[in-house]
């Protein structure tokens, strides 16, 4: 596997990892939502659910017409498998996971069953789920999934149920994973919770301080943080500080950023079966990253592999490097004689809001052979309806990550989801070779032209037309 390859991996799977944690609930009979988490801090972060769940307050949300009315079944005993990457039982670590748990215990009671959680390695996970859906036999009630084999393979070979008449709760369930991101012919077929985590850019504090250059947090103040002066302290950034003639700092590690500068400007390379590559929108991000590589505002690469602008990062003369905030503990320990901050990635032309672009989201999913979809979702709403003891999802997690309350606030900006197909959903898709060509200067009308032929027959093959 090539580096850029190995990239694209560890991306796809950390934002799955984030949906299966940000979904419900932090860990457990919850999963699926979407970001940048790894597994084991996904799992124990409670304020990814903020949701709903069976309570003591038999009175609770009575007057709220979103929440399931009350239920009375029996499930005979039945077993309720919960598949993912990594276990989801609900730990006790915290006051929100024991009212998850007190819930699901009064569940269990109540409806007659029990839960069994069944974790599959990840290098098997997609053949093994969809070799048993295909068999009729799912290895799991509630399985995790991501939405590049799914949405429309599995979904279109009536595979799954329709869940979204279930998941009119927006407390618990994110309208956007049901009605957007996992939808299929007007049907929903997938479900996650609140959204944790976010990319965009650490910088380095203590950099701008001897340059003299403006705080970035006052862009994001005065909500004046976009491409255009993005770009600006960029040019500042770029300097020749002992005046031998070169570049001693710099202002951006890696103009790899196609990804985030697309969900910035509210486009992508692809709408659902077309590819959108001639959008205006589309057209706009292109000639930006071009500008970045044709203008030379981006560090020259010295022949490294993927991890080198992380490596420019941690030497301390490069300002800006893009990634999530799960990596903030990462840095801080590698860079201890400099202040590290987080800001959003800028908000493009037609960008309404800071976004964190998700290229292949996860959520879980109730296969067609599964019995009574209702009551398991019933289930898992139930579970996950509990006061939080946190203000917001992920409080908690940012707080262990960040010492600075700008920072927080702005992971909280940035978590935002825009979500599209990429090269996940389309493996035959030229994408790093369509990338590649606008980082060499190529023109930019030319690339389009070029590329829009295979783009299009690459999502066809998956649409099968």
């Amino acid at each position: 596997m090539n580096n850029k390859k190995l990239v694209m991996l560890l991306v796809s799977l950390m934002l799955i990892f984030t949906l299966a944690a940000c979904s419900s609930g932090g860990n457990s009979v919850n999963n699926p939502g979407s970001t940048n988490t790894a597994p084991d801090k996904a799992s124990n972060d409670p304020a990814a659910s903020n949701a709903s769940g069976e309570t003591n307050n038999a009175a609770e949300g009575s007057g709220d017409s979103k929440k399931t009315p009350e239920m009375d079944f029996d499930m005979g005993g039945r077993t309720i498998k919960i598949v993912n990457f990594w276990s989801l039982e609900i730990p006790e670590d915290n006051p929100d996971n024991i009212q998850r748990k007190k819930n699901l215990e009064s569940l269990m009671k109540k409806h007659n069953f029990k839960v069994e959680y069944v974790v599959i390695d990840g290098a098997e996970y997609q053949n093994k789920v969809t070799a048993s859906l295909l068999a009729g036999e799912p290895v799991g009630d509630f399985i995790a999934v991501s939405k590049s084999y799914t949405i429309p393979t599995l979904a279109s070979q009536d595979l799954l149920w329709p869940i979204d008449e279930y998941t009119k709760n927006d407390k618990v369930f994110n309208p956007e994973v049901t009605n957007k991101v996992m939808q299929y012919n007007g049907r929903g077929y997938g479900f996650g919770g609140p959204t944790m985590g976010a990319t965009g850019f650490f910088y380095n504090r203590t950099l701008i301080n001897n340059l003299g250059m403006k705080p970035l947090q006052e862009y994001v103040d005065e909500d004046n943080w976009n491409w255009e002066t993005f770009v600006q302290v960029i040019k500042e950034a770029n300097k020749d500080t002992n005046n031998d003639g070169k570049l001693d700092t710099w202002g951006l590690a890696s103009g790899g950023v196609l990804d985030s500068a697309l969900a910035s400007n509210e486009t992508s390379l692809t709408k659902r079966d077309k590819q959108n590559l001639d959008d205006p929108r589309t057209v706009e991000v292109l000639n930006f990253i071009s500008k970045l590589y044709t203008e030379k505002l981006v560090r020259p690469s010295e022949g490294g592999d993927w991890t080198e602008p992380s490596q420019f990062f941690r030497q301390g003369n490069t300002l800006l490097y893009s990634s999530g905030n799960y990596e903030a503990g990462a840095l801080k320990n590698d860079m201890k004689d400099f202040e590290i901050g987080f800001i959003p990635f800028p908000k493009g032309p037609n960008g309404t809001s800071y976004y964190t672009p998700d290229t292949n989201p996860g959520a879980m999913v109730i296969p067609k052979a599964v019995k009574n979809p209702e009551q398991l979702m019933y289930i898992w709403e139930k579970i996950e309806t509990y006061d939080s003891v946190y203000d917001y999802p992920g409080q908690d997690w940012y707080e262990s990550l960040f010492d600075n309350e700008n920072d927080i606030n702005n992971v909280v900006l940035a978590s935002k989801r825009f979500s599209f197909d990429s090269l996940s959903t389309y493996p035959s898709m030229p994408y790093y070779a369509f990338a590649d060509e606008i980082s060499k200067g190529q023109s930019v009308s030319t690339v389009i032209e070029t590329y829009k032929t295979p783009f299009q027959a690459a999502i066809d093959e998956v649409y099968k037309k």
